[in-house]
């Protein structure tokens, strides 16, 4: 079931993040976040409607995964151009969660009328590159060694898809 975030959710979403971190490779940052940070980064996607927070649960009510739809671009001329991202618990990996929120996500644009989505995702990641080539974004740029995560220099690939 995917659902809106709630206050409560807060901790699943911080554990969640913070597994990514640890193991590298789909965030920039380099140290765990505290629960306050992803309160703060929880409440920027404002208004909530037009920027969800939401979290995918698993048939026992555990939170398994977040995603969100946020400002791509502070400007006004990029109004309808939103940012999609998403992470899922270590353990929920391949078993259709990603996808289930990446759809609900898009979804969620389209109803919206927001022109594009987009989304950043490190070279190396192939399960995220699939996720997306499976819902017919394209890579319209790559950064070669734009990230460092503390052991070396990953690659940066930018996906779009027209909604």
């Amino acid at each position: 079931m995917i659902r809106a975030a709630l206050d409560g959710d807060l901790q699943a979403i911080t554990d969640i993040y913070n597994e990514a971190v640890v193991a590298g490779g789909s965030t920039a940052d380099l140290t765990p976040r505290t629960l306050e940070q992803r309160r703060e980064w929880v409440s920027e996607h404002e208004p909530r409607y037009d920027f969800p927070v939401v979290v995918s649960e698993d048939e026992d009510g555990k939170v398994v995964g977040f995603g969100s739809l946020s400002r791509f671009h502070p400007r006004a001329g990029y109004d309808g151009v939103v940012e999609l991202s998403y992470y899922i618990a270590d353990a929920a990996q391949h078993q259709g969660y990603g996808t289930q929120i990446v759809s609900w996500l898009l979804d969620k644009a389209k109803e919206l009328g927001d022109r594009k989505a987009v989304s950043l995702i490190f070279a190396s990641n192939a399960g995220s590159i699939a996720l997306m080539k499976h819902f017919g974004f394209t890579r319209y740029g790559f950064l070669p060694n734009a990230c460092w995560n503390g052991h070396g220099y990953l690659d940066m690939s930018y996906w779009y898809l027209d909604l």
